[in-house]
């Protein structure tokens, strides 16, 4: 089900109301769960340096055996990782586990179920027949040949179910259930724009997911101290916002894009009374090092081009609005914000693996405002900002992480 993001300002006392039926406390190192894999070299050390920063008992983690790939079967993700997930949320002693934590070495995206061999054989048939309409549209009549080649292409995609692959973070948020439908997003009962309306989920299905990743080990454990130390002394510098537009004199009516850089103008506003912050409104991204000394960053559109207009102090937190941003946390090679935002210091980053449309991003004036606020930490504030589940969203970071004082 798709709908409209409306515009959403939330304090935190309404926002405390919204964790029932949890209390209103904090999320607790004691219901963390810390997911590693054995098979990636430095990931067990990783969870460990974790469990060790945050006091999280040892108890809570779970050692498994996984792809070395970025990218895990559907069958791998359902028989491996969500079973052993379940299991331990299932029979925790009675205690609640709140919030699953996969680090380095866990797979990022889940491919859509296989192809059956009926499918196979026709996905096979359409690949010779764009074969074939390529040199056709070399010789002959090329528009007859890309109208078909775009009807393939189609064709392709759906044999190879897209709209059902996902960030496996965001499909082990409901690693409780099953048998829901993989096809397109379902949405977070924990937003706040669904506050009040029934849903397909209760808050009690749900768990929150978010990974202490990077291109290497070292990069992930540099995640866990910046954002101890930021937390223990406040984090320091200033905030950086760029908006595409002018605000608007009117929020009504907006569509998704308009509604999106209205959302950044506001959490600017937001971030301004914490810290020292600038705002961007032209169409023009921003310049390389014009936003040194960054704690935190929100904007959008450069796709798949990181911009290195930052120097990111510790625990800093960036969030770039573009698609499939997100799509590998390992490879040097690419560009992507998420990647190059880890690399260059960043502490916390939110990104899609694929294609989320811009309706499946959080919401920049609710996250940004929630941590503002001091009342939240970062997985906290992440999962009420986050619009939909079993879908492309990935949270790096520590949960755990609150990165300013609650206010007077």
């Amino acid at each position: 089900m798709r709908f409209p993001c409306r515009p959403l300002l939330l304090t935190a006392a309404a926002a405390l109301l919204l964790l029932a039926p949890r209390s209103a406390s904090a999320l607790d190192p004691e219901e963390v769960l810390v997911v590693a894999n054995k098979r990636m070299a430095g990931s067990v050390e990783v969870a460990r340096h974790y469990l060790a920063g945050r006091g999280i008992p040892e108890d809570n983690l779970l050692v498994l055996s996984l792809s070395l790939q970025e990218t895990m079967p559907r069958e791998e993700f359902d028989d491996v990782l969500k079973k052993e997930v379940a299991a331990r949320l299932a029979e925790h002693g009675g205690k609640r586990l709140a919030a699953v934590v996969l680090v380095h070495g866990v797979p990022l995206k889940v491919e859509a179920p296989a192809p059956t061999w009926e499918e196979s054989d026709l996905l096979k048939g359409y690949r010779r027949e764009q074969e074939a309409l390529a040199r056709a549209g070399r010789e002959g009549d090329a528009a007859t040949a890309a109208s078909r080649a775009a009807e393939l292409r189609q064709k392709i995609a759906a044999l190879l179910r897209h709209d059902q692959r996902a960030a496996v973070d965001s499909e082990l948020f409901l690693a409780k259930k099953s048998g829901y439908p993989l096809q397109g997003w379902l949405a977070n009962p924990y937003f706040v724009g669904l506050q009040g309306q029934k849903g397909q989920f209760s808050k009690d299905e749900v768990v929150l997911v978010s990974r202490l990743d990077g291109p290497d080990a070292s990069t992930a454990r540099r995640i866990i101290d910046d954002s101890l130390a930021a937390e223990r002394y406040g984090l320091q510098g200033r905030a950086c916002f760029d908006a595409r537009w002018r605000r608007p004199t009117e929020s009504k009516g907006l569509g998704g894009y308009a509604r999106y850089d209205l959302s950044l103008h506001r959490a600017a506003d937001a971030a301004a009374s914490r810290l020292p912050t600038t705002l961007d409104q032209g169409e023009a991204l921003l310049a390389a090092g014009s936003c040194p000394d960054a704690a935190l960053y929100a904007g959008w559109y450069s796709l798949g081009r990181y911009v290195d207009a930052f120097s990111w102090n510790k625990g800093s937190i960036g969030y770039h609005i573009a698609s499939s941003e997100c799509d590998t946390l390992r490879n040097r090679k690419s560009s992507v914000w998420c990647l190059k935002m880890l690399e260059k210091g960043a502490a916390a980053t939110i990104g899609p693996v694929y294609e989320p449309y811009v309706q499946g991003f959080p919401l920049p004036e609710v996250f940004f405002g929630l941590l503002l606020e001091g009342e939240f930490t970062l997985g906290e504030a992440y999962l009420l900002s986050l619009p939909f589940i079993s879908w492309q969203m990935v949270l790096v970071g520590d949960p755990l992480y609150r990165p300013f004082s609650p206010r007077p």
